[in-house]
């Protein structure tokens, strides 16, 4: 299975830190996966233009590819202005429309504030849901008191994160499994 942990700003530590700590869960638990960390803060991307995505070269053709060769993508972004970052968004448009189909998708938030928890069912889901990814329902949600010093402290945030990687994991499989038996059904 192809795991990408998507790090969906250039600014800041806070994001980067918690995608880091996925990614050490993700390889503690399940160390045959195949998983990749995409922290857009050390690609050159050019922005979307509305070409066709192997129409790009260098960063933007890789990170691009990358994630659509992947089987499930932990999506980790801040909450700027009470909204995705434009560095994500990009991400998001130079992906085609169907980019995610068949993908699950998953998401870590940190913030500020509590006050903007709303963003991810507001505006994240449904553009994955557009994008026709399998969303797992629940996220994590991470705030500034739960940081110390580029590092995560709260022990229930540590506890939520790894319910995240499972239920990421499960969910792929689960997906796997269902497609299976509907292949299953033809003859050809």
């Amino acid at each position: 299975m192809k795991i990408v942990a998507l790090s969906g700003s250039i600014v800041g530590s806070k994001t980067k830190t918690a995608m880091e700590k996925v990614m050490e869960m993700v390889e503690q638990k399940y160390p045959t996966h195949d998983v990749h960390l995409l922290d857009l803060a050390q690609y050159s991307l050019e922005f979307s233009d509305g070409r066709n995505y192997f129409e790009y070269k260098g960063d933007t053709k890789y990170l691009t590819e990358t994630i659509m060769t992947a089987d499930a993508l932990i999506i980790g972004t801040p909450i700027f202005q009470a909204s995705i970052p434009g560095t994500l968004k990009n991400i998001f448009d130079l992906l085609p429309v169907d980019a995610l189909r068949d993908k699950v998708a998953s998401i870590v938030v940190t913030a500020g504030t509590s006050r903007h928890y709303l963003m991810v069912e507001q505006q994240l889901k449904p553009i994955l849901a557009y994008m026709k990814a399998h969303v797992v329902p629940s996220y994590v949600f991470i705030e500034e008191q739960d940081f110390l010093r580029q590092e995560i402290i709260n022990d229930d945030i540590v506890f939520r994160m790894e319910r995240l990687v499972e239920d990421t994991v499960l969910t792929v499989e689960a997906f796997e499994e269902i497609r299976a038996k509907k292949d299953a059904e033809y003859d050809f």
